[in-house]
Protein backbone atom coordinates (compact mmCIF):
# COMPACT_ATOMS: atom_id res chain seq x y z
CA UNK A 1 0.00 0.00 0.00
CA UNK A 2 2.91 2.53 0.68
CA UNK A 3 4.32 1.99 -2.71
CA UNK A 4 1.19 2.53 -4.28
CA UNK A 5 1.69 6.32 -5.21
CA UNK A 6 4.95 5.79 -6.55
CA UNK A 7 3.94 2.73 -8.59
CA UNK A 8 0.87 4.94 -10.40
CA UNK A 9 3.11 7.77 -11.04
CA UNK A 10 5.28 5.30 -13.41
CA UNK A 11 2.30 3.81 -14.85
CA UNK A 12 1.06 7.12 -15.68
CA UNK A 13 4.98 7.94 -17.17
CA UNK A 14 4.79 4.07 -19.21
CA UNK A 15 1.34 4.94 -20.16
CA UNK A 16 2.29 8.67 -21.66
CA UNK A 17 5.27 7.13 -23.50
CA UNK A 18 3.62 4.19 -25.11
CA UNK A 19 0.67 6.67 -26.51
CA UNK A 20 -1.85 4.76 -24.54
CA UNK A 21 -5.20 6.47 -22.93
CA UNK A 22 -6.29 5.46 -19.58
CA UNK A 23 -9.48 7.58 -19.52
CA UNK A 24 -12.77 5.35 -18.27
CA UNK A 25 -10.32 2.26 -17.52
CA UNK A 26 -10.81 0.03 -14.39
CA UNK A 27 -8.30 -0.51 -11.48
CA UNK A 28 -8.82 -3.76 -9.44
CA UNK A 29 -7.80 -3.38 -6.29
CA UNK A 30 -8.04 -5.64 -3.01
CA UNK A 31 -10.04 -4.74 0.05
CA UNK A 32 -6.88 -3.29 1.65
CA UNK A 33 -6.34 -0.37 -0.59
CA UNK A 34 -9.82 1.07 0.64
CA UNK A 35 -9.05 4.27 1.55
CA UNK A 36 -10.27 7.83 0.58
CA UNK A 37 -6.48 8.83 -0.51
CA UNK A 38 -5.86 5.88 -2.93
CA UNK A 39 -9.26 6.05 -4.87
CA UNK A 40 -8.16 10.04 -5.24
CA UNK A 41 -5.28 9.21 -7.28
CA UNK A 42 -7.12 6.59 -8.89
CA UNK A 43 -9.57 8.85 -9.54
CA UNK A 44 -6.69 11.69 -10.65
CA UNK A 45 -5.21 9.26 -13.95
CA UNK A 46 -9.24 9.61 -14.72
CA UNK A 47 -9.55 5.70 -14.18
CA UNK A 48 -12.45 4.21 -12.14
CA UNK A 49 -11.01 2.35 -8.73
CA UNK A 50 -12.73 -1.01 -8.53
CA UNK A 51 -12.29 -1.24 -4.84
CA UNK A 52 -14.10 -3.80 -2.37
CA UNK A 53 -15.13 -1.88 0.36
CA UNK A 54 -13.77 -2.77 3.51
CA UNK A 55 -15.93 -2.82 6.28
CA UNK A 56 -13.67 -2.40 9.29
CA UNK A 57 -16.20 -4.18 12.14
CA UNK A 58 -18.23 -1.62 10.68
CA UNK A 59 -22.07 -1.86 12.47
CA UNK A 60 -23.86 0.30 10.45
CA UNK A 61 -23.57 1.08 6.41
CA UNK A 62 -21.37 3.88 5.65
CA UNK A 63 -23.86 7.11 4.52
CA UNK A 64 -24.14 8.89 1.48
CA UNK A 65 -23.75 7.60 -2.13
CA UNK A 66 -22.65 4.20 -3.02
CA UNK A 67 -18.94 3.99 -4.41
CA UNK A 68 -18.47 2.40 -7.66
CA UNK A 69 -17.83 -1.44 -7.40
CA UNK A 70 -18.09 -4.07 -10.46
CA UNK A 71 -18.18 -7.54 -8.79
CA UNK A 72 -17.86 -9.32 -11.86
CA UNK A 73 -14.45 -7.46 -12.84
CA UNK A 74 -13.71 -7.74 -9.18
CA UNK A 75 -13.62 -11.77 -9.81
CA UNK A 76 -11.19 -11.43 -12.27
CA UNK A 77 -8.69 -10.76 -9.63
CA UNK A 78 -8.95 -14.41 -8.73
CA UNK A 79 -7.37 -15.86 -12.17
CA UNK A 80 -4.43 -13.21 -11.37
CA UNK A 81 -3.75 -14.13 -8.15
CA UNK A 82 -4.20 -18.29 -8.86
CA UNK A 83 -1.51 -17.86 -11.93
CA UNK A 84 1.14 -16.25 -9.44
CA UNK A 85 0.70 -18.64 -6.93
CA UNK A 86 1.02 -21.56 -10.04
CA UNK A 87 4.24 -19.54 -10.68
CA UNK A 88 5.79 -19.65 -7.06
CA UNK A 89 5.58 -23.30 -7.29
CA UNK A 90 8.32 -23.60 -9.57
CA UNK A 91 11.59 -23.10 -7.11
CA UNK A 92 13.62 -22.33 -9.76
CA UNK A 93 11.87 -19.03 -10.30
CA UNK A 94 11.28 -18.01 -6.64
CA UNK A 95 14.84 -16.90 -6.04
CA UNK A 96 16.71 -15.71 -9.76
CA UNK A 97 19.37 -17.70 -9.84
CA UNK A 98 20.18 -16.79 -13.43
CA UNK A 99 22.12 -14.20 -14.51
CA UNK A 100 21.16 -13.76 -17.91
CA UNK A 101 17.92 -12.54 -18.38
CA UNK A 102 17.30 -14.06 -21.29
CA UNK A 103 17.64 -17.57 -19.56
CA UNK A 104 15.28 -16.17 -16.59
CA UNK A 105 12.45 -14.84 -19.04
CA UNK A 106 12.87 -18.71 -20.71
CA UNK A 107 12.33 -20.81 -17.75
CA UNK A 108 9.29 -18.74 -16.80
CA UNK A 109 8.14 -19.79 -20.77
CA UNK A 110 8.74 -23.22 -19.79
CA UNK A 111 7.16 -23.11 -15.98
CA UNK A 112 3.97 -21.41 -18.01
CA UNK A 113 4.32 -24.01 -20.69
CA UNK A 114 4.09 -26.47 -18.00
CA UNK A 115 1.02 -24.86 -16.22
CA UNK A 116 -0.89 -24.57 -19.55
CA UNK A 117 0.16 -28.29 -20.01
CA UNK A 118 -1.38 -28.99 -16.52
CA UNK A 119 -4.36 -27.38 -16.92
CA UNK A 120 -5.32 -28.58 -20.62
CA UNK A 121 -4.39 -31.87 -20.83
CA UNK A 122 -5.93 -33.07 -17.95
CA UNK A 123 -7.18 -36.79 -18.22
Amino acid sequence: MVVLPASLKCLKLVVQLVGLVLTSTILNLDAGFDSKTNRKLVQQLKMKPNIKENPRNRQTPKRGRKRFFDSETYKLRYIIERVFAWEDKFRRLLIRWERLHCRHMAFHLIAFTLMNLREFCVS
